[in-house]
């Protein structure tokens, strides 16, 4: 079993009780932190707070026009629709530059925000123009008899090919963060993600699955197998460690590594360390006099 971190910290990805080391360059606030050499360097794709409050044009919008900003529920961040092409542009960029530090890169934060996402003017056009390409190829129904499974179908090939253009600037092993939801159709339904089609593409998934307590972990268990069962792929579970008893997480720990590739600890190196050694010392065997 390997254990890695997650950090915004450069000193702490060179930390030895650690195997792997994920560092965010782009994280959800919009902030941007150089690549590193020493880590897998991180780019949070399409949640993004500055650019979302600099320019509101880029947030993605319900039929009625409500944005996928922080401020609505469900949201913990505010998100950018990705069909923007300068937007999209500039996050290949950063690919580019992470790669170029360290050949593996984490893609995190892709697709779109809910199902209820996006119908801004420019995602409207482009799903008439994907729709109308289709039904000429004799692959799906004219325009005036589609569906919202038409919608997601369209919505899974504008993710899928961004993906497919981030790997193509990673020279390593792509790593990409999944929602916590193994369950049916739910992620394809929620973010536009077609897990086949990105199985293709993806060396392995990463979940998060946070709590602050860790109290139960049937939860994390069941959750954790719903993945390993449904893909192919790799997948590591991520565990949040800011103040959590050590205990707690090294129970946590031991849950996750049952399914996962590798256990990865978010936010609180000092804390992972500590679970670290504790599960250490209480597998050896001890003498007792």
């Amino acid at each position: 079993m390997e254990y890695g971190v997650v950090t915004r910290n450069a000193e702490e990805t060179e930390l030895p009780e650690f195997d792997r080391a994920f560092y965010e360059v782009k994280d959800v606030s919009g902030r941007a932190n150089e690549p590193l050499e020493s880590a897998v360097n991180m780019v949070s794709c399409f949640g993004d707070n500055a650019a979302a409050e600099e320019t509101p044009e880029l947030v993605p919008v319900t039929p009625e026009g409500q944005q996928a900003t922080r401020d609505r529920t469900y949201f913990d961040w505010a998100y950018v629709c990705p069909t923007h092409d300068d937007y999209r542009a500039g996050l290949l960029e950063i690919i580019e530059d992470c790669a170029e530090a360290n050949g593996d890169v984490r893609l995190d934060d892709v697709g779109f925000p809910r199902p209820e996402y996006c119908y801004c003017d420019r995602c409207n056009r482009r799903f008439e123009e994907w729709v109308e390409a289709r039904h000429e190829r004799g692959e799906g129904p004219p325009p005036e008899e589609t569906t919202s499974e038409d919608r997601y179908a369209w919505r899974a090939s504008v993710v899928t090919e961004f993906v497919a253009e981030a790997v193509d600037r990673i020279p390593g092993r792509t790593f990409f963060t999944l929602y916590p939801d193994p369950y049916g159709d739910h992620l394809y339904e929620r973010a536009g993600l077609d897990l086949d089609a990105l199985e293709s593409l993806v060396d392995e998934f990463v979940v998060p699955l946070y709590d602050t307590h860790y109290g139960t972990t049937y939860w994390l268990e069941t959750i954790a197998r719903g993945f390993v069962d449904r893909l192919d792929t790799p997948v590591s579970v991520e565990l949040y460690a800011v103040e959590v008893d050590i205990d707690d997480l090294v129970h946590a720990t031991e849950v996750a590594g049952e399914y996962a590739e590798r256990v990865l600890f978010g936010y609180d190196a000092s804390n992972a360390v500590a679970a670290l050694r504790r599960r250490d010392a209480e597998s050896r065997e001890g003498v007792t006099w």
